[in-house]
């Protein structure tokens, strides 16, 4: 079974550079990709198009400083919007073409299968990136002994925070039908209330008003700060001692 475990990362100022240089690259060529398919009336398979990336590299200089295998996915990632877009229009919905990705709206890269580890550098639990280095990790759950990691995104939130979300494969049977349907008790995540059951059991909503103040004031005190200035930073974000477990 396919499983998604996803980490805090603290990677210091001169590697949140790197992640940044790598991930605007491949915000640049997932533009150059789009519009090459755009240019064309019929789209080439994905692997023709991931044939073309050595030769790109000839002259787009930083190409060179991303795996290849995190430039392959970028291109998977725009054949798979363009699957996304053609089963919309096929469903009736009314979409339009694919457009460029502005860097908002582009934060995060991929490495599939390899050239990632996560390693246990002098006592400290570290994750290791291909062309990256090694960035500190808050493993605050283990990696079951028995999974396959697949994959890591690495990527920055709007808040400036990090994080790594590994892709695992575990040998594990998909759960069998029970005996007896009939017991199985169905949960419903409401609006009126927080979740209710086939038994008729409810759950009132959590009053989060006191947290929703806290975040409206921690937003309002960020937008007033110059973006990536030193208060800025220290206010989007929190240390990893505030990581839940």
């Amino acid at each position: 079974m396919h499983y998604n475990y996803k980490y805090r990362l603290d990677p210091p100022e001169a590697l949140t550079e790197t992640l940044l240089h790598h991930v605007d690259t491949c915000r640049q060529l997932y533009n150059h990709v789009l519009y090459k398919l755009n240019e064309t009336d019929d789209i080439p398979a994905r692997y023709k198009v991931q044939g073309t990336l050595p030769g790109l590299k000839s002259w787009w200089n930083d190409l060179n400083d991303i795996h290849s295998k995190v430039l392959q996915m970028v291109v998977k990632r725009v054949y798979d919007n363009l699957s996304t877009l053609k089963a919309q229009k096929e469903n009736g919905r009314a979409v339009g073409m694919l457009k460029w990705k502005p860097p908002r709206e582009y934060r995060s890269l991929t490495y599939n299968q390899s050239s990632f580890k996560l390693k246990n550098t002098s006592g400290r639990p570290v994750l290791w990136l291909s062309k990256i280095g090694e960035i500190p990790i808050a493993l605050h759950r283990d990696v079951p002994e028995n999974a396959t990691i697949k994959q890591v995104t690495v990527k920055q939130e709007p808040t400036g925070e990090w994080f790594a979300t590994f892709g695992i494969d575990m040998d594990e049977d998909t759960p069998e039908k029970p005996e007896n349907p009939e017991r199985v008790v169905g949960i419903d995540v409401g609006i009126l209330k927080y979740a209710h059951d086939t038994d008729g059991t409810a759950v009132e909503s959590p009053d989060l008003s006191d947290e929703r103040k806290r975040l409206g004031r921690a937003q309002r005190e960020l937008s007033r700060k110059e973006h990536g200035s030193n208060n800025w930073e220290n206010n989007a974000r929190p240390s990893l001692g505030a990581m839940p477990t």
